[in-house]
């Protein structure tokens, strides 16, 4: 086996790895040393803008099989029939630290999911909670300055978190689940997945129905309680990223069932509360689980930097048979996800490997930009419609066409029998055990109580105290006695 070449960039063959190119022995270094200078300035421009939320993460790739005859809810290919595969890149993640945090911490986990289908692409972006603090785009930036480290001190600050809380009551929901049992997984293969969000399914016939996502880990939950997660923070950092490659490594293949919530189109506009609305769950009462198919992850990534780092997901990564609801967070991702990466990989990301589609071609009239490695030949054109056999369009819509009405401005959501921001949370709490409870109050006591100003207390307990009385008075008792220790 010949041996393999050292070469610069350019490709030209590197005399000397070990010793820069100097002025005689001892002398200063000459800027002549082409290998030199391209080392030390690739080296500074190795890395890119971390992204602003879901910094650390972790990747594997897999496939998803159909299990269950789904085709009279959408026509989407993937789905198309009951043992067909589909290959896949799944990303975990924490949501407030920065790429250098640690994996262990009381947070949600994104989840998002990159099926490689024929017809494009599909991204299906979401979290380990089937809801989220926030119900309106417009305070998403405010939401995560309020999460991230403050600009004074450089740490995540207490004052901060929950004074947005204090005047964001749609997060009680959320709060409930995030200091509860469920707000540290133990793994990312041991916690389950949703799309959170409400997705649009369209069937052949163009029936429209409104759909929710349930990944639910084989592998079963489980959590760690405070004490142990500051264990494993102190002796690693990267436990879930470690945890997730040695299994694969092993061939121990974590999977996921995928279950759905159908909801039929009409009965969005009398259903008691907004359904649209990413701070409430729909109860399996009235729209139980079905099940679709498994998801699979089998293989690593080679490289986490090219395949981790560098996947983009966004939900406006749609194909036929699946679309966007009015769901008012989604409708601000279906913007904001792709934005970002346009920012941090370029306007050419998705020819990147890890994002480029695998099972059909993307052909378009996009051009140029930075990075570019699809432009085409002399006898390709850049516009259309045009005269020389290009792509176009196949007038076919994606997903069914929703009816809107009224004025334009900025509308409060349409109000609902049971449109408050309390009634889930209190379901929640009231659904848990006695030692569930206790944990959860102890959790929310020991975060609410280092908060400076009584009034942010005050506000945040009332929240409580509407979710549940119980709920409230217990939290209101912790906090006291901690703040009089």
């Amino acid at each position: 086996m010949s041996k393999r070449v050292l070469t610069t960039e350019s490709g030209a063959p590197v005399a000397d790895n070990q010793n820069s190119a100097t002025a005689g022995i001892g002398g200063p270094l000459l800027i002549q040393d082409q290998h030199l200078i391209e080392k030390l300035a690739r080296f500074n421009r190795e890395r890119i803008p971390e992204r602003v939320v879901h910094a650390r993460g972790s990747g594997a790739y897999g496939h998803f099989e159909v299990t269950d005859d789904v085709t009279a809810y959408t026509k989407a290919a993937f789905l198309s029939e009951v043992g067909k595969r589909t290959e896949l890149f799944t990303r975990f993640s924490t949501v407030a630290d920065s790429l250098g945090g640690a994996d262990a911490v009381r947070d949600p986990r994104g989840f998002a999911v990159k099926f490689y289908t024929e017809e494009g692409n599909y991204d299906l972006v979401g979290n380990n909670t089937p809801v989220f603090f926030i119900k309106d785009p417009i305070k998403f930036p405010d939401f995560i300055h309020s999460q991230k480290r403050d600009p004074f001190t450089g740490k995540q600050e207490p004052d901060n978190v929950w004074d947005f809380w204090a005047h964001s009551p749609e997060a009680t929901h959320q709060i409930t689940w995030l200091f509860g049992d469920r707000g540290i997984p133990a793994s990312y293969r041991h916690m389950n997945g949703y799309g959170s969000h409400t997705y649009l399914w369209t069937n052949a016939d163009g029936e429209a129905f409104f759909v929710k996502y349930h990944f639910k880990t084989n592998q079963g939950i489980r959590c760690l309680s405070a004490e142990q997660a500051a264990e494993v923070v102190g002796t690693d950092p990267t436990s879930h990223q470690t945890d997730l490659l040695q299994a694969i490594e092993r061939g121990v293949n974590p999977s996921w069932t995928l279950y759905v919530q159908i909801m039929p189109a009409a009965e969005t506009a009398d259903y008691r509360f907004n359904p649209f609305d990413l701070t409430k769950v729909w109860p399996h009462a009235d729209y139980p689980l079905r099940r679709v198919g498994r998801m699979v992850l089998d293989r690593n990534p080679e490289n986490v930097f090219a395949e981790v780092e560098q996947a983009a997901f966004s939900p406006n990564n749609f194909v036929p048979g699946i679309g966007p609801s009015p769901d008012k967070m989604l409708q601000g991702r279906l913007f904001a996800y792709a934005d970002a990466h346009r920012y941090r990989l370029g306007v050419n990301h998705t020819q990147l490997p890890v994002n480029a589609p695998k099972a059909t071609v993307a052909d378009n009239y996009g051009r140029d930009g930075l990075m570019a490695t699809r432009n085409g030949s002399r006898h390709d054109k850049n516009y259309e419609p045009n005269s020389y056999a290009g792509p176009s369009q196949t007038d076919q819509a994606l997903s069914a066409a929703l009816a809107v009405s009224g004025y334009t401005g900025t509308h409060a959501a349409p109000a609902h029998v049971k449109d408050d921001d309390f009634f889930q949370a209190g379901e929640l709490y009231r659904l848990m055990s006695a030692e569930e409870k206790d944990r959860l109050v102890a959790n929310i006591a020991g975060s609410l109580s280092q908060v400076s100003r009584e009034d942010v207390i005050e506000k945040n307990l009332a929240h409580f105290h509407a979710a549940d009385p119980e709920y409230g008075k217990r939290v209101e008792e912790a906090v006291r006695a901690l703040r009089e220790d």
